[in-house]
């Protein structure tokens, strides 16, 4: 069973990330990542050459909900000792999968911009959380995450969606703050938790392999949807929170609760 430090969650407060390492057992994470790699060649047909997509598009390919796929891939996303972790960090009596999503970054693959996850979701709770869960190891040069720490408890910039416009912003903003970088290498086996609005960004994948990366986000379990919604936050609430009026606590088939220290 996986459990966190006091320490550890005093950190993740502090700076609005984690880097737990040796987490996950390496072999089980190579089987899966030899499973899922074949599932996004199935599902991810017909994809432009990469000097022909758009900045997001040429960051990463991603498919999400994979667990809907595959009782492999649900599993893994299922796990409750993963979904207690992210409990004890958030502080939350037990949460809910908002979704799953993989992210491959392919050889060549160009930079994910500054961003920050929260502005396309509709959740009206900072209660949120991505597990970010490489599946190799995973150095500065592949694109490795890096995190602005302690960013998550700034509101500056955050109707920004991923684009240049992100990159420009929170390049100059995050110097201007004086804000310290996250910039460490991931080992097979470690994972990094990050808060919904934490700034963060990836360099490019400047190697000849892929940088394949899943993604668990969870939310408390008693979240509800925002009142209001941008355009963005509409296209997430379709897909991710279907039939969920505003206001009402998100609890879709889309949205289980993993893990309640009441159950």
């Amino acid at each position: 069973m996986i459990h966190v430090k006091s320490l550890e969650i005093e950190r993740y407060a502090a700076d609005g990330f984690i880097h737990l390492r040796n987490v996950l057992d390496k072999k089980s994470l190579s089987n899966f990542s030899i499973h899922l790699r074949r599932l996004m060649q199935e599902l991810n047909l017909g994809q432009a050459p990469l000097e022909e997509r758009t900045i997001y598009k040429r960051a990463f390919t991603q498919i999400t909900n994979l667990w809907q796929q595959s009782e492999i891939v649900k599993a893994f996303v299922f796990q409750k000792d993963l979904a207690r972790i992210a409990a004890q960090l958030m502080g939350v009596k037990g949460v809910r999968l908002y979704h799953d999503q993989a992210l491959f970054k392919e050889a060549g693959g160009g930079a994910t911009p500054w961003h920050v996850d929260q502005v396309y979701w509709p959740i009206a709770t900072d209660k949120t959380c991505t597990f970010w869960i490489p599946l190799q190891k995973t150095a500065r040069e592949m694109g490795a995450l890096s995190f602005a720490k302690g960013s998550h408890l700034q509101s500056d910039g955050r109707d920004m969606v991923i684009s240049d416009a992100s990159e420009a912003f929170f390049s100059s903003w995050v110097k201007e703050k004086g804000f310290q970088i996250s910039d460490e290498e991931f080992e097979l086996g470690d994972i990094s938790v990050h808060a919904g609005w934490t700034v963060h960004h990836a360099g490019a994948n400047q190697t000849d392999r892929n940088r394949e990366v899943m993604t668990i986000i969870y939310m408390a379990e008693d979240a509800r949807l925002l009142k209001r919604l941008t355009p963005t936050q509409s296209v997430d609430r379709d897909a991710f929170t279907p039939d969920i009026h505003p206001g009402a606590i998100i609890a879709t088939a889309l949205n289980p609760v993993l893990y309640s220290n009441e159950k």
